[in-house]
């Protein structure tokens, strides 16, 4: 058996031998560093026996993969803390993530003083240098195992394992956990952990099933990565769009008012008041017709739309449908059905496509409690929602006119570089969950793949995410906690004509059925709101401030004259406010910079006598002194053209 290192060197063997046996073979050194191999670019455990041909590195906390392991293990020696410090909990699943781990326990929720707890627990069983040893057991010995355990959620698990699947479960030192691997040889290899937060979490990711407290941590291979990574903790927290906006009085959320029904406050409802004027002005330009359609409708409405099928258990429903059939509205989640018999009011030509409908449409869906948060996560938002209604000819040029308009909104809003693309596709495995077969999925998928690949995009695929009557080009962003969620989505859409029987009179005089691209342009206004909260944290462009400029009178003695420029800048639109408090010029200067302001206009005795402000800026401190009127035209230009500039450090 020969085995080829990653130096290109080679050992060579008469018998099978594990990889930790290869690493010690190598040196002690990297033997003791170990954390698992990399057998022909597949990660394995250490204990793995090698028996032919193979190539192998070996893998420590400083490779990616090596560090996943650690954080693997520490998961379970979390699992191991909670049954030493809490025994009546229950063991769910406890896998390594991006920045660290989980493990989901059957419990009442945890406060910090519980994970502090757990982590003095942790520390001793680690201080011991538990060695780890993998087991297999058949299908019903492993039943058996963890029934007498009284593990529910370990066995649901085990009895839903493919039929000829190895159940394998890792001992350390008093705890056993059902588990694929891989893990450190002991738990000596864990350098340095920490507990970072805890929540709720539905059983299997499914919200008629179980809710679990879900403990979060992370490890690194020294204590100097782990300050690093917590200091960095601190400050995305600092940016986190739920707590910064609060703090901006950008947004609120009352209990007595629900979950996920955000109210927006002045500065916020100026911001999104902004964004709305610039898309709707943008998108007539680009040919769209304004709609402006019903809040509800009969539940007739999406049972022609398949909705009702697909979608009911995330709307709001009116009345009692054993009761009041006839009588049954629900609460829109989407326009399309809407627009769709806007299209209908009169026959159309073929030359009178393609009809691009647009509207800034409030929509309403049911989304799980577990799952609302702040801005990103609610029952009731607002979209830039457009719907294009196109001949075969048209699909490529008003789809490629589409991702046009979404690409120049991200740009304008500065965050082009902060997404990525995505084809969401059907799952075939899974064909009742869509409208038509599977030829005319695959033909449209292949079209929307063609037309992407014409642009240039550079996009992945993911089966499983498309709508239910098409495919979808994703727009993917991530929070700063590293949660990806869609912001813009374009789809493309070969089935709902046919049901709205939407038809045009093509050429030859025949009725044909158009086809839909269903677009945003820039997605929901809430959810942009906070991710422009988190990218800018709160400095946001000029343009979209809500506070433009705050003129500071050095005293009572010139409010009159602040006053004055005050009145000139809200006269040519700019969003300007006096500080008029009798307080020292200093203090209103540092409150306006913690107001995260972009411009500050100090003025006294000789700007009166001038005519002039002193300008001060968040992008490029003290500006000095300028003419009123050349402030204004820059600012106004700086607006105008939506001009992001860079802060000052």
């Amino acid at each position: 058996m020969k085995i080829t290192l990653k130096d290109g060197s080679f050992k060579e063997y008469t018998e099978g031998r594990s990889i930790i046996d290869i690493a010690g073979d190598i040196s002690e050194g990297l033997a003791r560093a170990a954390c698992a191999g990399m057998v022909n670019g597949k990660v394995e455990d250490l204990r793995t026996v090698l028996t032919e041909d193979c190539e192998l590195s070996i893998l420590t906390a400083r490779d990616k993969e090596g560090l996943t392991v650690v954080r693997h293990t520490t998961s379970h020696v979390l699992a191991q803390a909670m049954k030493h410090v809490f025994p009546e909990a229950k063991l769910a699943i406890g896998p390594s993530i991006e920045n660290g781990f989980y493990y989901d326990f059957g419990h009442e929720p945890f406060s910090r003083e519980d994970l502090d707890k757990l982590e003095a627990e942790m520390k001793k069983i680690i201080k011991k240098g538990e060695k780890l040893e993998r087991f297999t057991l058949p299908r019903q010995e492993a039943i058996s195992f963890m029934e007498e355990k009284g593990e529910p959620y370990k066995v649901e698990l085990i009895r839903d394992l493919p039929e000829d699947a190895e159940i394998s479960f890792y001992r350390q030192g008093d705890f056993t956990d059902l588990c694929a691997g891989p893990h450190l040889m002991s738990t000596k290899g864990i350098k340095a952990f920490k507990l970072t937060s805890s929540s709720g979490a539905y059983w299997r990711g499914d919200s008629n099933k179980d809710m679990l407290q879900r403990i979060y941590g992370t490890a690194f291979n020294s204590k100097e990565e782990l300050a690093d990574y917590l200091e960095y903790l601190d400050n995305i927290k600092n940016r986190d769009h739920n707590k910064l906006g609060r703090e901006m009085e950008l947004f609120a959320t009352v209990d007595v008012i629900g979950q996920g029904l955000p109210l927006l406050m002045p500065k916020g409802a100026k911001m999104i008041q902004t964004l709305q004027r610039w898309i709707e002005d943008e998108e007539e330009k680009r040919g769209y017709m304004r709609t402006k359609t019903p809040l509800m409708a009969k539940k007739d409405l999406y049972i022609i739309s398949d909705h009702w099928n697909h979608y009911k258990e995330g709307m709001f429903v009116l009345g009692d449908e054993e009761k009041e059939e006839d009588e049954v509205f629900a609460l829109r989640p989407m326009t399309c059905p809407f627009q769709y018999y806007v299209y209908k009011q009169s026959q159309k030509s073929y030359r009178d496509l393609p009809c691009r409908y647009g509207e800034t449409s409030t929509l309403f869906r049911n989304e799980e409690s577990g799952e609302m948060h702040g801005l990103t996560r609610v029952r009731q938002f607002t979209i830039s929602e457009g719907h294009l209604i196109v001949r075969p000819d048209q699909i490529e040029e008003e789809f490629r006119g589409c991702v046009d308009l979404a690409k120049y909104c991200l740009t304008t809003l500065g965050l082009e570089e902060d997404v990525t693309y995505r084809l969401s596709k059907w799952d075939p495995n899974n064909k009742e969950k869509y409208l038509g077969d599977a030829q005319t999925w695959d033909y449209v998928q292949n079209m929307m793949r063609d037309i992407l690949n014409h642009i240039g995009i550079e996009f992945t695929e993911e089966d499983g995410e498309a709508a239910f009557y098409g495919p979808k080009l994703d727009i993917q962003a991530k929070n700063v906690y590293g949660k990806e969620d869609t912001m813009i989505t374009i789809q493309l859409d070969m089935f709902l004509a046919e049901r709205f029987d939407m038809t045009y009179i093509d050429a030859d005089g025949e009725k044909k059925r158009p086809y839909i691209i269903h677009r945003t342009s820039m997605g929901c206004y809430e959810r942009t709101l906070a991710w422009l909260i988190e990218k800018y944290e709160g400095k946001f462009p000029t343009w979209l401030c809500p506070e433009q400029v705050r003129v500071l009178p050095i005293s009572e003695k010139y409010e009159a004259y602040a006053q004055k420029v005050n009145a000139a800048l809200t006269g040519n639109g700019i969003l300007s406010t006096v500080d008029s408090r009798s307080e020292k010029i200093g203090y209103k200067i540092r409150q306006a910079r913690l107001d995260k302001l972009p411009y500050m206009l100090v003025v006294g005795q000789k700007e009166e006598e001038d005519g002039t402000v002193s300008v001060r800026s968040r992008f490029a401190g003290d500006e000095g002194v300028k003419a009123l009127d050349v402030f204004i035209n820059d600012i106004s230009k700086e607006i105008r053209t939506r001009e992001i500039r860079k802060n000052e450090e």
